[in-house]
C-alpha cells in the first residue's frame, strides 16, 4: 500500500511471528497464530482464508469464479469448506482477476459487495480488507479480515498485509491450492 506509514508492531505479536509461527507444525496451527496476532493488533472481527477455484485458467475471463473457504476464525457462521461462487463484478476484478488488495468500508460497502452483508453486520462487522495470495502472478487465494470499525487506519492496512504475507506459504502448501 501507498501509505507513508512506518509498520510498527507490539514486541509480543513480533515474537508470536518470529518464534511461533515458523515452529507451526500444520496449517491449522499457523493460522491460529495469525488469527491470535490479528486479534491482539486489531480487536475483534473475522479471519478466513478462500481457495480460489478458477473454471478456465484466469486468462480466459471466466463468467464465474468459485471460493472454497479453507480456514475460518469463527466455523459457526462462517465454516470450512463453505463455498461461494462469484460472478464477475468489479471485486472479482479487482480481488481476483488483477490481484490487488480489496478494502471495503462502511455498511454501503459491505452491502454493494458482499451476498451475505446481513450476516456480516449482524456480528458487527463494518470493514473489510481482502487481500489476495498470488502465485506467479495469479490469485490462487484471499486472506479476508473484516473489522468492527468502519475504516482501517494505514497502519491497520498494514499490518493486515503483512499478516498476508506470513500466511501465503502455509496456504499455498494446504490442500489443492
Amino acid at each position: 500500500m501507498s501509505d507513508n506509514v512506518p509498520l510498527t508492531l507490539p514486541a509480543a505479536a513480533a515474537q508470536a511471528l518470529c518464534r511461533e509461527l515458523p515452529r507451526a507444525p500444520d496449517f491449522a496451527a499457523a493460522l491460529q497464530t495469525i488469527e491470535r496476532v490479528r486479534q491482539d493488533l486489531l480487536g475483534d472481527g473475522l479471519l478466513t482464508v478462500n481457495h480460489v477455484r478458477w473454471p478456465a485458467p484466469p486468462a480466459d475471463a471466466p463468467e464465474a469464479i468459485d471460493l472454497q473457504r479453507i480456514w475460518s476464525s469463527r466455523p459457526a457462521e462462517y465454516p470450512v469448506a463453505g463455498r461461494k461462487r462469484k460472478g464477475l463484478t468489479p471485486w472479482t476484478r479487482q480481488l481476483l482477476l488483477c490481484g490487488e488488495i480489496f478494502i471495503g468500508e462502511g455498511q454501503p460497502a459491505l452491502q454493494q459487495v458482499f451476498d451475505d452483508s446481513p450476516l456480516i453486520l449482524s456480528l458487527g462487522l463494518r470493514s473489510v480488507m481482502n487481500v489476495p495470495l498470488l502465485r506467479a502472478g495469479a490469485c490462487f487465494a484471499t486472506f479476508n479480515v473484516l473489522g468492527t470499525r468502519p475504516q482501517w487506519t494505514a497502519l491497520e492496512k498494514q499490518q493486515i498485509e503483512l499478516l498476508a504475507a506470513l500466511a501465503l506459504p502455509w496456504v499455498a502448501g494446504h490442500g489443492a491450492a
